[in-house]
C-alpha cells in the first residue's frame, strides 16, 4: 500500500513548536497550496492543509520557515479520532511531515511586495548577501551556455 504526500505551498502562520512529555518535538502548522484550476470568477483557490513534524525537523522548521515562507515537504496522510467535551466523536485528518524544504530565500520573500501574487519577483541574490536589485531570470538562446568564443580545436587535438 502507498500513502505518500508531497505539497508545495505557503505557510499560514508561523508552525507551533510543542514538546511530549517525553522531551520529542513536535510542530503543527498549515499549508496555503493553490488549486490547479481557477473559480468561475476566474480567481484561483486555495487549500488549507493541516500539517504535523515531528522531531529535529519540527526544531528546524519552527526556527526557519515563517507565515508566508513557500515550503515543499513529503510524508503521509494520518486520520486520528477523539472524544471532544460534548461527547462527540471528532476525526482529523492531517499529514504527517517526514521532510520540508524552504523553497525561496528570505530576501526573495521579503523582497515582493505585498501578499503572494503568484509569480513575483524574485531576488537576483543567493539569498546569502544583501542584494537589492530583482529581475527575472533570462532562459532565453541568445548565447552559447558555454561562454562567448568557441574553442579552436582541430581533428589532429582530439584523443579519439
Amino acid at each position: 500500500m502507498i500513502n505518500n504526500v508531497v505539497l508545495v505551498g505557503r505557510m499560514t502562520r508561523d508552525a507551533e513548536l510543542r514538546y511530549t512529555p517525553s522531551n520529542q518535538a513536535v510542530a503543527t502548522f498549515s499549508l496555503a497550496v493553490n488549486r490547479n484550476f481557477k473559480n468561475q470568477a476566474g480567481e484561483r483557490e486555495a487549500d488549507f492543509i493541516n500539517c504535523v513534524i515531528w522531531r529535529q525537523q519540527a526544531e528546524n522548521l519552527a526556527n526557519w520557515a515563517k507565515k508566508g515562507a513557500l515550503v515543499g515537504i513529503t510524508g503521509r496522510i494520518q486520520t486520528r479520532n477523539y472524544e471532544n467535551q460534548q461527547g462527540q466523536r471528532i476525526y482529523v485528518t492531517e499529514v504527517i511531515a517526514e521532510n520540508f524544504q524552504i523553497l525561496e530565500s528570505r530576501t526573495a520573500r521579503e523582497g515582493q511586495s505585498g501578499g503572494y501574487t503568484g509569480g513575483g519577483q524574485q531576488s537576483a541574490g543567493n539569498g546569502y548577501g544583501s542584494s537589492s536589485a530583482t529581475s527575472t531570470p533570462n532562459f532565453a538562446r541568445e548565447e552559447s551556455p558555454f561562454g562567448g568564443n568557441p574553442m579552436d580545436i582541430s581533428d589532429d587535438d582530439l584523443p579519439f
